[in-house]
């Protein structure tokens, strides 16, 4: 767990991948009710204009989530998260999450992160999150 002594504005957080599967998808969409086929029928997605079956983008922010808990040392840490959503994820493709410190306040333990997530698409990075942010307890 990142201590107010210890973090620096500027430190990058340990980035963390993850390949999405249209199981992973199916199951999130179980458990959330959400029952779009846009996120279980690829024929539906394909239809729609999609290459194929879009994974939620709460999925997606989910994995930044993460990101974010796991460098803070968990999830009750993480005071605040927020971000945009910029481009749909489809199966097979492998996310990103990233953060950098933007800021620490030492006195109230609260690290300032500015967090996104890329996915690589034909050589290029695109990012279906951008512009997020966190706030996030440290130890003393």
């Amino acid at each position: 767990m990142p201590s107010a002594r210890e973090v620096e504005i500027g430190s990058e957080l340990p980035p963390l991948a993850r390949v999405v599967t249209a199981e992973d998808v199916k199951a999130y969409a179980d458990a959330g009710g959400d029952g779009n086929p846009l996120h279980q029928d690829d024929a539906v997605a394909r239809a729609a204009g999609f290459p194929g079956i879009v994974a939620h983008g709460m999925f997606t922010m989910g994995h930044l989530a993460a990101c974010i808990s796991g460098w803070a040392g968990g999830p009750e840490r993480v005071r605040r998260l927020t971000s945009q959503f910029r481009a749909p994820v489809f199966m097979g493709e492998e996310i990103v999450a990233r953060g950098r410190v933007k800021s620490v306040d030492a006195d109230r333990r609260i690290a300032v992160v500015d967090c996104w997530v890329t996915v690589e698409r034909d050589g290029e990075t695109e990012s279906p999150i951008k512009r997020g942010g966190a706030e996030v307890l440290l130890d003393p």
